[in-house]
């Protein structure tokens, strides 16, 4: 584990250290910071409604996130997520798209 995370960890107990970037070939506004801690009990959809707002996106607009190029059911909580996926730097890699690439 890295020692960013280690500080995160011990600074932030109760919360998840993701990584939230875009796809390349994504047309999204790129999001302000890559770096979150969020709580361990949110939702995908919470999550995703989160992104939205700090993208400032249209209601008519789609966003699918991606982890490990797994599109996640919107019920599953972080924690769940983050115990499957999380790297070996101890942080949860997510990428955010407009399209359904891999669906």
């Amino acid at each position: 584990m890295s020692d960013e995370y280690e500080r995160l960890i011990h600074k932030y107990p109760g919360r998840i250290p993701i990584i939230i970037t875009k796809y390349n070939d994504s047309t999204l506004p790129d999001l302000d910071k890559h770096k979150f801690i969020v709580p361990k009990n949110i939702t995908t959809s919470q999550l995703i409604y989160i992104l939205r707002k700090r993208i400032h996106l249209e209601s008519t607009q789609a966003i699918f996130i991606y982890i490990n190029n797994i599109l996640p059911p919107s019920n599953t909580p972080i924690y769940e997520l983050y115990n499957e996926y999380k790297s070996d730097n101890g942080f949860l890699y997510i990428n955010y798209t407009n399209e359904n690439t891999f669906g």
